[in-house]
C-alpha cells in the first residue's frame, strides 16, 4: 500500500489544503494526518476513501496486466509450477 500512501502524501503536499482543512473535511484527526505525512502511520481503508474524496482522487482496484508479479500458478502432481 506504500504506493497509494505516497500518492496521497504527494496530493496533500501539492493540493493547497491545510491539514486543518483536510481534518475538517474528512473527520481525520490532525495528529493522525501529521503521522501519515511523516510516514509513521498508515491509514484505514475508510480514511483512505475520505482523503481521496477530499483531494479529488479516485481509488481503483483492477487486475494486473499480463506479465505482472501476480501470475497464474498451476499444481501438477502435488508440486507448484
Amino acid at each position: 500500500m506504500s504506493r497509494i500512501l505516497d500518492t496521497i502524501r504527494k496530493a496533500i503536499e501539492v493540493g493547497g489544503k491545510t491539514r486543518y482543512k483536510l481534518s475538517q473535511e474528512t473527520g481525520i484527526d490532525q495528529a493522525q494526518l501529521s503521522r501519515l505525512m511523516a510516514g509513521k502511520e498508515g491509514v484505514s481503508v475508510e480514511n483512505l476513501e475520505r482523503l481521496a474524496e477530499a483531494l479529488g482522487l479516485e481509488i481503483m482496484i483492477r487486475p494486473r496486466k499480463a506479465g505482472g508479479k501476480v501470475g497464474k500458478r498451476t499444481v501438477k502432481h502435488g508440486k507448484r509450477d
